[in-house]
């Protein structure tokens, strides 16, 4: 049985896939901080999808990964194919 993944774990895949002091920084309520404001691409999202693939067993597909535009989108498509 797997754990929901929460904000925090999933702001640090994304500050180890991409780098980003903006959003290492960021703690609290962070979930509709917007991606591409802190300087998050399709290309980062893509990094992040293949990390949590490997490191979680968790497959986003590519159509999916490059249209999410906030935290808490992210965290919850990450939940969403999390086994529980």
């Amino acid at each position: 049985m797997s754990k929901l993944m929460t904000i925090d774990e999933l702001r640090g895949i994304l500050v180890s896939c991409a780098g980003g002091e903006e959003i290492a920084e960021l703690h609290g309520d962070i979930a509709d901080t917007s991606l591409t404001a802190l300087g998050y691409d399709s290309l980062a999202l893509m990094e992040t999808a293949a990390r949590l693939k490997v490191d979680h067993g968790v497959v986003i597909p590519d159509e999916q990964i490059i249209e999410v535009s906030t935290l808490g989108e992210l965290l919850s498509l990450v939940n969403d194919r999390i086994t529980v």
